[in-house]
């Protein structure tokens, strides 16, 4: 049987590596997987109040569909956490199954066949598997690796044409852990003004800040613009198997209404999110957030581990990342990153992602590396990266 046109183009990277994996692993290697940002694989452990709270809906019978914009508790628990991020002129808000849901139907409500969207590279590539998906085009714009993975406002402008609808941006950035700065976002925004184009900011991260930084929500820049500021429960809250996440429209009422009537068709088709979870959503936001707090802590200490030995390995060079539990370190080799990690894989059990897969500069080559492990996984795993870089010198 002759499969879709479109599911030839849809690739990502980061579970594409797993048949590569289970070989290594059938053929006797001892595994370390650093390649799935997931929380409570490790010791993260999803907060008890959001799990009582989900159990306690179910017990209470929440278990049919839900609103298909979501339920009003957590509508109106994710409109205070936006005026508290400082985002005015919301027009709607809306729970998704993820924020990988929250993407598609933010992005299948505007896009039309032909057109595309600016999205960072390197970036989460789910963002160009969705595009293929939907039989849109991803139109990437480069991060400078040697300004802490700021945006290219130049080449951003550059790649802007007749047929851009929108700019995404990752804030903070996975795979590189960058936050965005303010100046760089008035820039962004004044582009989406010049060229009318919505931009969609995808902030999962925006609490795992490892270095004292600023990381301003875009939409609080620009109240009259249109924006959609992406969230959920997955990466700060330690609850990705929940599949909770949200979208917020902001924006002058009279630019987006069509827009928000499109959303909101979407939704419709695609019924609802996971009904008893959504009442995790209340008590994530305005519980105790001492979970928070102690996943930086480890994830700074973490972080400034894996950095170091990076760094310490000849031929690697890592920009030190500023939020989130990713580095993203360069590769000074001959070869592939795909071949590299396909190697490293096979010969030290240790599970990385090729930097291809998330994109970058024509020309430089890198692997995503999750540091969530415990610090003697970590100094394993770098180790075996250190051996098998040294053999190859």
């Amino acid at each position: 049987m002759k499969p879709s046109e479109r599911s030839r183009h849809v690739h990502y990277a980061i579970r594409d590596i797993l048949e590569v994996s289970e070989q290594a692993k059938a053929a006797g290697k001892q595994m370390l997987y650093l390649n799935i940002g997931d929380p409570p694989l490790f010791d993260f452990p999803t907060p008890p109040h959001m799990i009582e709270a989900t159990y306690q809906a179910m017990r209470a019978g929440y278990n049919g569909y839900a609103p298909s914009l979501g339920t009003g508790e957590a509508i109106e628990a994710i409109r205070a956490e936006a005026a508290r991020q400082g985002i005015h002129n919301v027009q709607e808000v809306f729970v998704t199954s993820g924020v990988s849901e929250g993407i598609e139907i933010a992005f299948a409500a505007l896009l039309n066949p032909g057109e595309n969207m600016l999205i960072p590279s390197p970036g989460y590539p789910l963002y160009e598997a969705t595009l293929a998906k939907l039989g849109f085009a991803a139109n990437p714009y480069y991060l400078d690796e040697n300004n802490e993975w700021q945006p290219d406002l130049d080449d951003l402008a550059r790649r802007i044409n007749n047929k851009t609808r929108g700019i995404a941006i990752l804030h903070p950035n996975n795979p590189t852990g960058s936050v965005i700065r303010r100046e760089i976002l008035a820039g962004i925004l004044e582009l989406a003004a010049r060229h009318g184009l919505v931009v969609f900011s995808d902030e999962i991260y925006n609490k795992l800040l490892l270095d004292p930084v600023e990381c301003v929500s875009i939409a609080s820049l620009a109240p009259e613009l249109p924006v959609v500021t992406l969230n959920g429960l997955s990466k700060a809250y330690l609850a990705p198997g929940f599949r909770i996440g949200w979208g917020i429209l902001s924006g002058e009422e009279h630019s987006v209404a069509d827009y928000r009537e499109a959303i909101t068709k979407m939704l419709r088709v695609r019924l609802c999110a996971n009904h008893p979870a959504q009442y995790a959503i209340r008590p994530a936001l305005e519980g105790n957030q001492d979970h928070v707090v102690q996943a930086v802590e480890k994830l700074r200490r973490r972080r400034d581990l894996t950095v170091f030995l990076l760094n310490s390995i000849p031929g690697i060079h890592c920009v030190s990342p500023q939020a989130a539990f990713y580095a993203f370190p360069r590769l000074e080799i001959a070869q592939s990153d795909t071949e590299f990690v396909f190697q490293l894989i096979r010969e030290t059990g240790v599970v990385v992602v090729p930097g291809a897969g998330f994109g970058q500069t024509l020309g430089t080559k890198h692997f995503r590396i999750v540091f969530l492990p415990p610090e003697e996984v970590l100094r394993e795993a770098l180790e075996r990266i250190r051996e098998f870089v040294r053999k190859r010198q």
